[in-house]
């Protein structure tokens, strides 16, 4: 199949051809018909499979029919950057369709946004928070809606924002299509999916199963000394761009500096940046500006980075859901990638909450050389031998053969 098969306007076909798309996603398959004719849809997949594209599409075609300069398409998505990156993929895929859309979030000012809802636009990509300000201040007109999209409904609901969604529904016309795309089921999204679409048509696409293109490895490690090996394991992989995660804003902040401070091209992403900055630092990722973003979960849905080699877990994830979606960043459009998740004594249990979601016991790896014994600064100290080894200043070079670190053995040898 191809996207010719969906008869889509010929003005959104161009937008396709020009974006470089060539056949359609699983989920758009499943998808893109559904939508055409115009029902509920409850789609399940997850990040990286095509969902903006999915949705997206139809509703450009559906919006060439009809009127104009008013807002007929509302997509509520959970982060300013999953909203931005939306928008800009509508931008290119309705590129010749003369369809407008803006983006509703908050951390900027509200001023610029009104005036763009003045001017007119036919879609909204909006966080919650900010698009109730809209709604309460009736800087947005929500009257001539057709389509509602929500989109990551269960990262929605771990932020808190079903509260506001349900109030931001009770102002939308009752007559509408609505679409939910979520990457897991739990039962409050059962609920909200029961409350907010009618006769709605299910599809499911690779739910629980991580890329088969990441090679997993577990590093256990004491509290203290994470940083420390985060830099050994940098210095002796051959990388090209390295997601990290950690489980705090300020964790997020210090380890990028920190990296910084020994010589890598690093910068964060995470909730207390300016979203000026939080923009700089994802688009710097992208365009190689920085070959390392630390980040706390915002970034583990919805960031359209493909050319990730390697996403490591500085702090391990809550749940085997979260593990996927962190290490869904790596491994795409079929090249291979790496996924390192350093684990403490505390860690244990869900370990075996991953591995059992994965299927497979994960191998764990020491790194050779490095020096586990170090007490930590408010132990007494032990006997053993302390660790002088200096912190690399400047960036490891790149003509290594690709290894991954442990015992020698190169990624491939290590995947056997």
């Amino acid at each position: 199949m191809d996207f010719n098969s969906f008869n889509l306007h010929p003005k959104i076909t161009a937008g396709i051809v020009a974006a470089g798309y060539t056949r359609p996603t699983p989920i758009q398959t499943a998808s893109i018909p559904k939508i055409m004719q115009q029902h509920d849809v409850m789609g399940l997949a997850q990040t990286g499979t095509g969902k903006t594209a999915a949705f997206g599409l139809p509703i450009l075609h559906r919006l060439m029919q009809g009127k104009r300069g008013c807002v007929r398409a509302l997509i509520i998505a959970p982060t300013r950057e999953l909203a931005e990156q939306i928008h800009v993929s509508l931008g290119q895929l309705g590129k010749q369709s003369g369809l407008r859309s803006v983006t509703i979030y908050g951390g900027v000012g509200i001023n610029p946004q009104i005036t763009k809802l003045k001017n007119g636009a036919e879609i909204v990509v909006a966080c919650p928070g900010r698009l109730l300000d809209h709604i309460k201040q009736k800087t947005i007109d929500l009257s001539n809606l057709e389509v509602l999209i929500l989109d990551e409904a269960d990262r929605m609901f771990d932020m808190g924002f079903l509260p506001d969604i349900r109030r931001i529904i009770k102002s939308l016309p009752a007559k509408r299509q609505t679409l939910l795309f979520s990457a897991t089921m739990p039962q409050e999204i059962r609920h909200l999916a029961n409350e907010v679409l009618t006769n709605p048509e299910m599809v499911q696409v690779d739910i629980v199963a991580p890329p088969a293109t990441v090679s997993h490895a577990l590093y256990p490690v004491p509290q203290h000394l994470k940083t420390e090996l985060l830099l050994e394991l940098l210095q002796k992989t051959d990388t090209e761009s390295v997601l990290i995660f950690t489980r705090t804003k300020h964790r997020a902040k210090r380890l990028g500096e920190k990296l910084g401070a020994s010589g890598y091209r690093a910068a964060s992403l995470q909730g207390n940046l300016s979203q000026t900055r939080r923009q700089a630092a994802l688009d710097g990722f992208r365009n190689g500006t920085f070959q390392i973003l630390v980040a706390t979960d915002i970034a583990a849905r919805g960031i359209d980075v493909s050319q990730v080699s390697h996403v490591v877990n500085y702090d391990i994830p809550d749940t085997a859901e979260a593990y996927i979606h962190r290490i869904g960043r790596t491994g795409r459009a079929a090249r291979s990638g790496d996924a390192f998740t350093m684990i403490t004594a505390e860690d244990g249990q869900m370990v075996r909450t991953i591995e059992r979601a994965l299927g497979g016991q994960l191998e764990q790896r020491r790194l050779d050389g490095f020096n586990y014994s170090v007490a930590a600064p408010d132990c007494p100290a032990q006997p053993a031998r302390r660790h002088t080894r200096a912190m690399p200043r400047t960036r490891p070079q790149q003509n290594r053969s690709r290894r991954s670190p442990g015992n020698g053995r190169t990624a491939g040898e290590a995947r056997r």
